[in-house]
């Protein structure tokens, strides 16, 4: 069975109402959608993926990711979507082996990272560069959730340079800046 954005958003909804889970779920996509194309994939399945990554967190935060991916595989999602969510989180113990995987690690964190920064910047997310994220991810102190480590791992096992990376986040988070509220 193939599911549509429509249908990804919609369930989306169906379990979170808040606003800023919504925004990082459509950040993420939105990173994923930019990175399918890197890899010859399917833009429409990488930004599903993204976009349900974090679905079960609001309702179910003690059982996440766990309890999305069931959701997920009783509504017919691909095996492939649904181990890439479950190896987002670190807890799991799932390898990240598939491209999706690795890069739906290697942008949830920092994805969230570049929205925040956004938010105390006077011109939110234009003009920003990779020299500001890096420098930003030094401050301990700004948005302390964010794993940094989880961050470097991420590029890390993606293979790619760190530079590029942030400015492929950077650019597809600037694709959807009204969505975020920019």
């Amino acid at each position: 069975m193939a599911h549509t954005r429509q249908d990804a958003r919609a369930l989306l909804n169906e379990y979170v109402s808040s606003e800023s889970l919504i925004k990082h779920s459509l950040a993420v996509e939105a990173a994923m959608r930019a990175y399918a194309p890197v890899y010859g994939e399917d833009e429409e399945l990488w930004g599903m993926c993204g976009l349900l990554h974090d679905m079960d967190f609001e309702r179910y935060p003690d059982e996440h990711p766990h309890r999305g991916v069931a959701i997920l595989k009783e509504r017919g999602y691909p095996k492939e979507v649904c181990e890439a969510i479950l190896g987002h989180v670190p807890s799991t113990g799932v390898p990240r082996e598939s491209d999706m995987a690795k890069c739906l690690y290697a942008v949830d964190e920092l994805s969230g990272f570049i929205y925040a920064l956004a938010h105390v910047r006077p011109t939110n997310l234009e003009g920003m560069k990779p020299k500001s994220v890096k420098k930003n991810l030094k401050k301990k102190g700004f948005a302390a959730k964010i794993d940094r480590e989880e961050i470097e791992e991420g590029i890390t096992a993606l293979g790619v340079d760190r530079d590029e990376h942030i400015a492929r986040v950077i650019t597809a988070l600037q694709s959807i800046s009204e969505q975020l509220g920019f």
